[in-house]
């Protein structure tokens, strides 16, 4: 990389993109496009080896930017299979209503392909580099910014572990769900646990001709499948199944705050999935888990930063809380890449006009004058939440579904053929409420009263959890752990031991456990922490008294899927 411009006392770029996901990708090949001089910052060893997707990326027919209009030969290099045929299951025991949501899901949408993090965003991140050098910049890896670098109070570039502060004209967090940056700027927190889903998956290996056999396809198409009903323990919540080339991710995504309160273990939940008799069919004899892995994910309704910009500082994706997650609409890095571009967009405008500290307005315009926002905080669920989401409503709508009456009109609107429209209904999608009802209750019902018993016999075992985790890989940074338990009564921390993804009661090899100990002659039970084996999903953060923050740059969990 060139040597940059320098300052009295800092080096100096035009623009400083953190991470290398979507998000940053998009805003620094826009920003080196217009000729930016801009240099990105990822964490990781190789971009995308720490992060994680179910996954699936769009590209959206009403979106200003797609991420293979930003790089071409994106879909023939960075992605796995489009998605062609999309599928939700409704469950209640060995029964199952299927529903064909495929024309739903091709809504506003120009195309859907599931994709791995580590190859994607390497390949982006090449591109970048590319892009971003021929500005006298460029792209590095293995470096941790962990905070801001101000002046007077003011915003004026990033603080690194590995680097002396970096000063810039514009700043672009994109560095993920936890995003430091965004925390240290007042933007975001992780004070209440309902604005948060955690998402766990595991990466199967199968052949490819495997999979086209099983799932009945050819090898440019692919299937997506949702799952929700009895299978879950009345968490909110539901599974998804995506085909890959020569793989398949299979995980489940659940409000964090349903987890805690039913205080169930996520490894038990994904192993439920795993193991019910509908995937017998996919999954065949013998199972291969490449990799299994874990993350927080925003649920933009109530975290999506409606103004995510502090002086030079931006945020887009996940940092500023921008994923959309209604129902079976599942949508985040096309938003991170929209986000990231309008971002760069706006700073190319406000640089202009030789006003560059207006940057964040008009970013933040752009997203409201796009239809972004409107997405991402839909004014539906706002009014339907308002009147949907309290224990009386609630109460009321689980007791008449539960009535003779109410299964007696699914099964009418099931004939009908209004159960599998509604399903497919973008509008109805965004106004589902977060309660137990749409995501537990209607569907088991569904497959009680329409559902066919499936009569094939599910015979794989998935690896204990010690085995999940003894398969990543770990860069521990001995001596300098990365969380720190606070308080740990069982009060205040508790909760981590079972919603953390790779913790559970009774396992001595996770980052969370519940012990007795002896104080003043009296036993007391307390939460102990060991951070070694931690997947960086940023959960106890949300569920626990610590003080939370990425690893050191290149240190800690490795993806090799993501």
């Amino acid at each position: 990389m060139e040597a940059p411009t320098m300052t009295d006392e800092h080096e100096h770029y035009e623009a400083v993109v953190v991470g290398a996901g979507p998000g940053g990708a998009a805003a620094a090949a826009t920003l080196a496009r217009n000729g930016v001089e801009t240099v990105v910052l990822e964490r990781g060893v190789d971009a995308g080896s720490k992060n994680v997707t179910g996954g699936l990326i769009y590209a959206e027919e009403s979106a200003p930017y797609t991420i293979d209009g930003l790089l071409p030969g994106f879909r023939e290099h960075a992605t796995e299979r489009p998605v062609t045929d999309y599928y939700i299951h409704n469950i209640a025991g060995e029964k199952v209503k299927t529903f064909d949501i495929t024309q739903g899901h091709e809504r506003d949408t120009e195309w859907a392909d599931a994709v791995l993090r580590r190859k994607m965003d390497s390949w982006m991140a090449e591109r970048v580099h590319e892009l971003t050098r021929e500005t006298g910049g460029g792209l590095l890896t293995g470096v941790k910014v962990n905070g801001l670098l101000r002046d007077n109070n003011e915003i004026v570039g990033v603080t690194c572990e590995e680097l002396d502060p970096i000063e810039a004209d514009f700043i672009v967090a994109a560095d993920g769900v936890n995003s430091e940056l965004a925390r240290a700027a007042g933007l975001m927190d992780w004070e209440e646990p309902e604005e948060w889903f955690q998402g766990v998956k595991a990466v199967v290996d199968m052949p490819g001709d495997a999979i086209n056999e099983r799932f009945g396809i050819d090898d440019d198409e692919g299937e997506a499948h949702l799952f929700s009903g009895d299978l879950y323990d009345g968490v909110r919540g539901g599974g998804f199944l995506y085909t890959n080339e020569s793989s398949l991710c299979i995980g489940n995504v659940f409000h964090l705050d349903s987890i805690v309160a039913e205080e169930a273990e996520v490894q038990e939940l994904l192993d439920a999935l795993l193991t019910h008799p509908l995937l017998a069919q996919w999954l065949g004899e013998e199972y291969d888990e490449r990799e299994y892995s874990a993350k927080l994910v925003p649920d933009s309704k109530k975290a999506a930063n409606p103004s995510p910009h502090e002086g030079r500082l931006v945020l887009v994706g996940d940092a500023g809380g921008q994923m959309q997650a209604q129902g079976p609409i599942i949508k985040g890095m096309n938003h991170a890449v929209t986000a990231g571009a309008l971002a760069a967009e706006a700073f190319v405008e406000a640089r202009s006009r030789g006003k560059p500290s207006t940057a964040g307005e008009r970013y933040e315009q752009r997203l409201h004058d796009e239809g972004v926002m409107a997405k991402l905080r839909p004014m539906r669920y706002e009014v339907a939440s308002a009147a949907g989401e309290n224990d009386i409503t609630t109460d009321l709508a689980e007791r008449l579904l539960d009535s003779p009456l109410g299964r007696a009109s699914v099964r009418a609107a099931d004939t009908a053929g209004l159960l599998g429209r509604a399903y497919g209904s973008p509008y109805l999608a965004s106004m589902m409420p977060d309660t137990k009802t749409p995501y537990v209750t209607l569907p088991t019902i569904i497959a009680e009263e329409l559902g066919t018993r499936v009569a094939d016999d599910n015979t794989i075992e998935p690896p204990s959890l010690g085995e999940r985790i003894g398969e990543l890989t770990y860069d521990t940074d001995v001596g300098n752990p990365h969380i720190v338990l606070e308080d740990d009564s069982v009060a205040a921390s508790g909760a981590a031991v079972t919603a953390c993804p790779v913790s559970a009661e009774g396992f001595g090899g996770g980052c969370y456990r519940e012990e007795t100990v002896q104080s003043n002659g009296d036993e007391e039970r307390v939460v102990s922490l060991d951070t070694q084996p931690c997947v960086e999903c940023g959960t106890c953060a949300v569920v626990a008294d610590t003080q939370w923050e990425h690893p050191r740059g290149g240190k800690g969990v490795e993806f090799r899927e993501g």
